[in-house]
């Protein structure tokens, strides 16, 4: 090897020694950050102060040659990281003399979330389990909120027993599907009540980011607090009606869910080589096969309940199965010009947003090539 080439390497190697200590160094000032924001109720993700610092660190980045997004990479990354640090340092809590929190399902892998977050914040946690009722009745007693958060299909049963809860006790859901559990609590408690969906999994390391859609059910002005804690804990949050959303997630979750469910099941029975696949695949479609097996490692009958839900899901995809077979038409004839045609008119139904998200995944796809495996 030439003396030169190791002269080099070695330089490289100290930049990177020093790369390490300051962004432990970084991480330190994130934790003092963090009990700052933990005493005065700041929350952990601020979109205005993040786009402030990384235009101006893009910018300083172009001043010294160096390629902006590569800066911006290296930055989110670490925020990414930051968040899951602040998060350590706790969170205010804004709502001291609130009595009790209550999880029903809180042994669940989203309830066991949730209670973590609330114990972060300093609030009283119990849990109740599918073998606890036995003690529920004193647990709800004194409930200051109750939160359920278990399977689609048991959740209206489970409603229909908190009959019995304090008038000023706060009662909400974590269901993916809104208008049921809403009118079932409507009709369960007369005190407030508000519908939440964390569109998340349990997996993640910090709600920084993370959207959580909630539904007005009644007595907003007593159920504030929770959402302000949300956001505290660094939630995106969407306001929206229970039809709405009941609605949209027949698309974002049930439709994709589904069509993701049937690939899979037809590449089972193709039967490929995985490995095989994945040795001639892109970026692009290491990602999307990631995305079909990802769904396969998780629990069938979250996805089951999410598919079989509603009516109005049976019916969207009913159309699917048309639009398809419409398209498989075309194919069948031979029909460039008529696919071509068509599209183009889906291009442009897309307008703008083509372009936005070829942009976005562009970023995606970088960071996957990134974290290939290679042999």
């Amino acid at each position: 090897m030439p003396v030169e080439l190791n002269e080099l390497r070695d330089q490289i190697d100290e930049v990177d020694q020093q790369m390490i200590d300051l962004l432990a160094r970084r991480l330190g000032l994130v934790e003092k950050v963090g009990e700052v924001k933990s005493q005065y109720g700041l929350p952990i993700y601020v979109p205005e102060r993040e786009a402030a610092m990384l235009a101006s660190r893009r910018e300083e980045a172009e001043t010294k040659g160096v390629p902006a997004q590569l800066i911006e990479d290296i930055l989110r990354r670490t925020m990414r990281e930051s968040y899951t640090s602040e998060k350590d340092a706790g969170f205010k809590c804004l709502k001291p003399d609130l009595r009790t929190v209550v999880i029903i399902g809180g042994h669940g892998q989203l309830g066991s979330l949730f209670t973590r977050m609330f114990k972060l914040s300093g609030y009283q946690v119990e849990v109740i389990g599918r073998h606890d009722w036995d003690k529920a009745d004193d647990l709800l007693a004194q409930a200051g909120m109750v939160v359920v958060t278990v399977p689609i299909h048991l959740t209206v049963e489970v409603i229909g027993k908190l009959d019995q809860l304090p008038e000023d006790c706060i009662l909400c859901d974590l269901t993916s599907v809104k208008t049921k559990p809403l009118q079932a609590m409507l009709k369960a408690h007369e005190g407030p009540v508000v519908g939440l969906h964390p569109m998340f999994g349990p997996d993640i390391p910090s709600l920084a980011k993370q959207v959580i859609v909630y539904c007005d059910g009644r007595g907003k002005d007593q159920y504030q607090w929770l959402i302000d804690q949300l956001g505290i804990w660094g939630a995106s949050l969407c306001a929206v009606d229970a039809e709405s959303h009941d609605h949209g997630m027949t698309m974002i979750q049930a439709l994709r869910h589904f069509t993701t469910y049937v690939y899979g099941l037809h590449l089972s029975k193709e039967n490929p080589q995985l490995a095989k696949l994945l040795q001639l695949s892109s970026p692009i479609y290491r990602l999307e096969l990631i995305m079909v097996g990802r769904l396969f490692g998780q629990d069938p009958n979250l996805y089951g309940d999410i598919i079989f839900s509603s009516e109005e899901n049976t019916e969207m995809i009913k159309r699917f199965y048309q639009c398809f077979s419409d398209a498989m038409q075309v194919i069948e004839n031979q029909d460039k010009k008529h696919f071509i045609e068509s599209f183009s008119g889906v291009s442009q139904w897309f307008g703008e947003y083509s372009q936005q998200f070829m942009s976005e995944s562009q970023n995606l796809l970088k960071h996957t090539s990134d974290t290939i495996p290679r042999r």
